[in-house]
Formats: structure tokens, sequence, C-alpha cells
């Protein structure tokens, strides 16, 4: 979303053309983000680490391949059930409270007008200065009630349809990147061989999509991609490591 904002000088007037067009990009699609951003991380990671833990126990590709796809299908599920049960949580939340906040301003408006003025003068301003402001906000009773649920309870109104775009965003970013580390297993019969180029694979988009992530987040890419990377092999040398400690002992025994 991009606003632009035209700022004049004090002797110019109006009407003529601003001297400089300040132009602000504003990222509003956090949500949608977040959300892919839980699917992919968590469809990278585990069906990974659990093809490198059957191929550490010497498990055929195939039944590699067979148990990486019912993981992904029921991972994609839980997932996006949970981001769907998140968000209707979410919206519950801000309809319980915003019916609370009603009743208040409709029976103790003199106590809810003195919470915007208390709420404005964190902000500096003096009772002079906020006090036509909340004379305003008790003429338009919506306006008022939109307030304080944003500034009194810090809470937004959700979207109708967010619990179920963020359960879909969810489960169908979880597929996508739970089926990066299987494709090597479709194509590769050896379960070893494929494990390499899974390990190869996975890694690259392990990278690439922390450097995305961090570029979104704001947080610096090079390094979100470095921790992205390393949270993922870590989870599959344990579950390797699990296998083959597994398989020794079966072995032992």
């Amino acid at each position: 979303m991009v606003l632009e904002q035209a700022r004049f000088s004090e002797n110019e007037n109006p009407t003529e053309k601003p001297l400089v067009n300040h132009k602000e990009k504003h990222f509003t699609s956090g949500e949608i983000v977040r959300d892919i951003i839980i699917g992919v991380s968590d469809g990278l990671t585990v069906p990974f680490a659990l093809a490198a833990g059957l191929s550490g126990a010497s498990v055929p590709s195939s039944l590699i391949l067979t148990a990486g796809l019912a993981e992904v299908a029921a991972g994609s599920i839980a997932i996006g059930l949970g981001g769907y049960l998140a968000a209707k949580s979410d919206a519950d939340h801000y309809s319980r409270e915003y019916k609370r906040e009603q009743e208040e301003i409709l029976t103790v408006p003199d106590t809810e007008a003195a919470e915007v003025g208390e709420i404005l003068a964190v902000y500096g301003l003096e009772p002079h200065e906020y006090g036509p402001v909340v004379g305003a906000l008790r003429r338009n009773p919506q306006a008022w009630l939109d307030f304080m649920m944003r500034f009194e309870l810090g809470l937004e109104k959700p979207e109708p349809k967010r619990a179920v775009e963020s359960a879909l965003t969810i489960g169908f970013s979880y597929i996508a990147g739970g089926l990066v580390p299987l494709l090597p297993y479709m194509v590769v019969p050896t379960a070893q061989k494929a494990l390499v180029i899974s390990v190869v694979v996975t890694l690259v988009a392990l990278l690439f999509f922390g450097y995305i992530k961090g570029r979104f987040t704001g947080n610096r890419p090079l390094l979100s991609a470095f921790q992205t990377t390393f949270i993922g092999a870590a989870a599959s040398a344990a579950a390797f490591g699990m296998a083959k400690a597994v398989q020794a002992v079966r072995i032992q025994n």
C-alpha cells in the first residue's frame, strides 16, 4: 500500500505544485506471509527429517517416499487445521471484547471517556488538547468503539474469511515445502543416493527460503538464511542419528 503525502513550505500557496513528493511504502500482507512462513518452514523440515531418519535405518526408497507423502498429507491437514483454529479463536476473542466494550460505552460512558483521556495522555496530549477529541468520540459511538478496541485493547478487526484463508495458505505451503526433500526419492531408486541429493536440494531450498523470509520480515536476510538452514539441518541430523542408533541396538540384540 502506497500513501502519497505532499509537503509544502510555510510560505507556499497550497494550490501550487508541491516541492517534494514523499512516498511511503507499507507492507500490509503480514498475516499471509506469516502463514506461508509457518507452512513452508515446517514442510521443508519435518518431511526432510523423516526421510533422513528412514534413510538412516536402511529403508527402501519406495517406502521412504510412501511414508513421506503420507506425512505431507497428514501434516498439511493438521497444520492447516491448527491455523484455522488459531484464526477462529482470534475472531471469537475480538467478538467477545467488542460486545463487552460496546456495553461499557452504553452503561458507563463517563468511565470510558476518562479512559480515552488516559490513552491520549500517554501520547503526550494535555487535557485541554484531548478534551475536544473525547467530545468528538462521544458524539460518534461507532468511532468511539473502534478507538477503544484499537487503542485500549490493541485488537484489530479480523477479516471475515481469515480462518479459512489461513488454513488453506498454511496447508498448501506445507505441501509445497514438503515435496522438495521427497523429490529425489521419486526418481532415485537407491535410498542412500536419494538422501544425498535430498540433503543438497533441501539445504539450498532452506537457504533460499530463509533469505526470502528475512527480506519480508525485516530481519537480516543472510542471517535468516543461515538460521533457517541450521535448524533444518539439525533436525534432520538428529533424526538420522536416532535411526542409526536404533538400528545399531537392534543388530546387537
